[in-house]
């Protein structure tokens, strides 16, 4: 019996060992990540030049860069309203989406009408931005790259990955909340 007391008190006394951290297996060296950043920057580069070519065809509108990197231009535009929406806004309107071409991809009576929170609702990034920047009853045409639209995956129907889109946005109207950001 003491020689079992004593050897738990052995393996007691033993395990009380400080922890020595185990290394990783693998160490990784980051480049995947750098060429991932690399062939992200190309494919970008490459969307902006031949967005930047369909906007030097079209005389006819006036095309704004946003900050947030997409380009626009007025159909309707609305000078007696100086209000644009801000967060927890809700926004109501309508959008179609269409290649660079403008072969229409969605219809807006297929997406019909649209209420959306201000930085609340799952919009593709660049209409979310994009709402932002029009006033109740206006109308622009946006061109987003594929950064700003749906990226990587497309939206698993009809828009393959990496692709540029149109889309014309008609802003019916825009209810201010009183816990909005204004």
């Amino acid at each position: 019996m003491n020689r079992v007391i004593v050897m738990v008190f052995v393996v007691l006394l033993c395990s009380c060992g400080e922890t020595i951290p185990r290394k990783p297996v693998q160490v990784k060296s980051g480049s995947f990540y750098k060429a991932s950043v690399t062939r992200s920057k190309e494919i970008l580069a490459q969307e902006e030049a031949v967005i930047q070519s369909l906007i030097e065809k079209d005389t006819s509108h006036t095309y704004f860069s946003s900050a947030d990197g997409f380009w626009y231009h007025y159909e309707v535009q609305n000078a007696k309203d100086e209000y644009r929406p801000k967060t927890n806004d809700e926004i109501v309107f309508t959008y179609n989406v269409m290649t660079l071409q403008g072969d229409t991809i969605y219809k807006k009576s297929t997406i019909g009408l649209v209420q959306h929170a201000i930085d609340k609702s799952q919009l593709f990034p660049g209409l979310r931005n994009g709402l932002k920047l029009l006033k109740s009853g206006e109308q622009a045409t946006f061109i987003f790259p594929s950064s700003q639209a749906y990226g990587y995956k497309g939206d698993t129907s009809k828009i393959a990955p990496l692709t540029p889109i149109k889309s014309s946005v008609n802003v019916l109207k825009i209810i201010k909340r009183k816990d909005s950001l204004n």
